[in-house]
């Protein structure tokens, strides 16, 4: 039995879940979230618990399992409380600046960067620090907008410079002056 899915969904008093069939729509103070999941998993409502069950041992019901578990936990906690990533900028020059809703990034190309949130995100710019903080109801737009800032410029291994999440660490290579002494 999966050690996940087996686990329920404890549903706080200020979010409303509604569930038809395999549907879960799921309302809160951050947004309402709705999917529909596979018909192979049972999902049931239990005072303020969302239990999932398997309706059979076959391989595919038991990867859904846990899965379906760990979304409904996710939408759940995405309309209570949010999911934030924060990336840092690292660079002489590189620099990032709100403009309305949207963000324009400096990181040494000959042009600056306009990102525009989805529905759902909201940016946050600490220009002092270098730090843009993403954050949102949707985990997975949260950590896609986040991976696509990042992929403008991502951090390179000889300086270091470029976009990265905070605390990341990225691994410093020697230049070429580190291999005159081998010759």
């Amino acid at each position: 039995m999966s050690r996940i899915g087996k686990l329920p969904v404890i549903v706080p008093p200020e979010v409303q879940v509604e569930i038809n069939g395999s549907r879960v729509m799921v309302k809160g103070s951050k947004g309402t979230m709705d999917f529909e999941f596979s018909p192979l998993v049972e999902i049931k409502r239990e005072d303020n618990k969302i239990i999932v069950n398997r309706t059979s041992e076959d391989k595919p019901v038991r990867a859904l399992h846990g899965t379906t578990r760990a979304l409904i936990q996710n939408m759940v906690t995405g309309v209570n409380e949010g999911f934030k990533k924060v990336l840092q900028i690292q660079g002489v020059g590189y620099k990032a600046e709100k403009s309305g809703n949207d963000i324009i990034i400096n990181v040494g190309f000959s042009h600056s960067v306009t990102v525009k949130p989805p529905e759902g995100i909201i940016f946050e710019v600490d220009e002092k620090a270098k730090l843009i903080s993403i954050s949102g109801y949707d985990k997975q737009v949260v950590g896609q907008v986040a991976a696509d800032i990042r992929k403008i410029r991502p951090p390179e291994p000889y300086k270091g410079k470029g976009i990265r999440y905070l605390g990341e660490h990225v691994r410093s290579k020697p230049g070429k002056s580190a291999k005159v002494g081998l010759m």
